[in-house]
C-alpha cells in the first residue's frame, strides 16, 4: 500500500486546497492507501508525494486535482 503526503503552504492558505485533495484520494482509492498525510509548510509550497517520491509540485505545474489523482492512480 501507498502513502501520500501533501505539504501545503499553512500562510498561503492551502489548507483547504490540501483538504479536498485528501477527501479525493480518500473517497476514490479508499483501503489501497496506508495513509494521506497533512504537512504543513510555507513559502508557497504545496507538493505531493508518494511514498517519497515527488508527483506534484504547485512551483511548476498547476493545480489540477483530477490530475493529481491519476497520478496517485499509476502507484497503486
Amino acid at each position: 500500500m501507498a502513502s501520500v503526503e501533501i505539504e501545503y503552504c499553512v500562510p498561503c492558505g492551502f489548507l483547504r486546497r490540501a483538504e479536498d485533495l485528501q477527501h479525493a484520494l480518500l473517497s476514490t482509492f479508499g483501503e489501497q492507501l496506508e495513509a494521506v498525510t497533512l504537512a504543513t509548510g510555507d513559502d508557497g509550497v504545496f507538493v505531493v508525494r508518494v511514498d517519497g517520491d515527488v508527483i506534484f509540485e504547485k512551483s511548476e505545474e498547476t493545480y489540477n486535482i483530477d490530475n493529481i489523482v491519476r497520478r496517485v492512480r499509476t502507484y497503486l
